[in-house]
């Protein structure tokens, strides 16, 4: 069996990668940590986990961790990258759910988030983790940078367009809304029920930290090649989900789009290519590893074309895609642990 350690397992998404890995026939957990629940048995802090798991959890820093095969970060930013140099040199596979290793240019990295880095040069050994982009350079990785919840959604649905040189890249929006637990587990007023209940709000317009993340991805697709995007995040009172409505000019009014996407995704197994025109809903997706996208080709040249993108936030947008890069970093099989239908309703 494969050990396995979550650090930070009592945010949300530590909790989705206890209960996914609980599951997990390959893997087993042996090290989960929480400084803030350190002591206390997994059962007792999540009953849902009774019989399920049966550690307690420790401090982040404990020497436990280094007798595992492989270890996820599901820490606030500016976290992990305190931890991880001790773990590689342990020989421990890493997974970083957070963004410290994200973003390749440590400059970029220190203006969005505000704090020095602590180990920059570790973000040149960091693989992206988009399974869909990046299979190849994730199955040798030792440290694996898991994406982001919006950029995931985004990028996924305009990675064939980039790709082929279907579209102008100066000129895409992206209007995405997020569920309130892509804002964490913590207690905070503009994310208590009655703050959002019966509310609609968009944030960060001037500028979102996930932002560099998908204009780097893209502009490698790109061959270097500046992308424009226009990204507006919004908050809608639902518990999980991701909805990211795309807007982009094709150069070429006559191509048949659906069939690019078609064909680029036809052997990704958690990406859902839905017929022309359809409407994904987040409903479909939820809690498992899957994206859907559709294509709404413009009408007129006049008109944008409309790609629908759909994930869960917490899975696909998180641990679900973090045990997916598990899977390949460990030569599993890809789905093992993430073949799980949507929960309805």
């Amino acid at each position: 069996m494969i050990n396995v350690g979550i650090v930070g397992a009592t945010g949300y998404t530590g909790i989705e990668l206890l209960r996914l890995l609980s599951g997990h026939d390959a893997v087993e957990l042996k090290v989960v940590t929480s400084n803030s629940e350190k002591g206390k048995s997994v059962a007792a802090v999540f009953p849902g986990l009774r019989s399920h798991i049966d550690l307690e959890f420790v401090e982040h820093g404990s020497k436990q961790l280094e007798s595992c095969d492989i270890v996820f970060f599901a820490t606030p930013h500016a976290t992990a990258m305190h931890y991880v140099q001790n773990l590689l040199n342990q020989n421990c596979k890493i997974i970083d759910l957070s963004a410290d290793f994200r973003i390749t240019n440590p400059s970029i990295w220190e203006q969005w988030y505000q704090e020095k880095h602590a180990c920059p040069e570790l973000l040149d050994i960091a693989v992206y983790g988009l399974p869909e982009l990046n299979r190849s350079q994730i199955k040798d990785a030792r440290l694996v940078a898991n994406p982001g919840c919006y950029p995931t959604a985004i990028t996924l649905a305009l990675l064939p367009l980039i790709e082929h040189g279907l579209i102008d890249p100066e000129d895409i929006i992206a209007d995405a809304k997020s569920g309130v637990s892509g804002a964490g587990r913590k207690a905070a007023l503009a994310t208590q029920f009655t703050e959002i209940s019966e509310s609609f709000k968009a944030y960060s317009v001037a500028g979102h930290r996930h932002l560099p993340e998908i204009i780097q991805t893209l502009t490698n697709v790109n061959s270097g090649s500046s992308v424009n995007l226009t990204f507006v995040p919004h908050l809608v009172p639902m518990n999980r989900g991701i909805f990211a409505t795309i807007y982009v000019k094709s150069i070429n009014q006559s191509l048949e789009l659906q069939k690019y996407y078609t064909a680029y995704y036809a052997e990704e197994q958690f990406v859902d290519v839905m017929p022309e025109g359809s409407h994904p809903d987040t409903v479909s997706v939820r809690a498992t590893n899957l994206c859907r996208i559709s294509v709404h080709p413009a009408k007129n040249k006049s008109q944008p074309t409309v790609i629908l993108s759909v994930i869960d936030n917490l899975v696909k947008g998180a641990a679900g895609q973090a045990i997916q890069n598990m899977n390949i970093m460990l030569g599993l099989e890809e789905s093992t642990g993430l073949v799980i239908p949507a929960f309805i309703p």
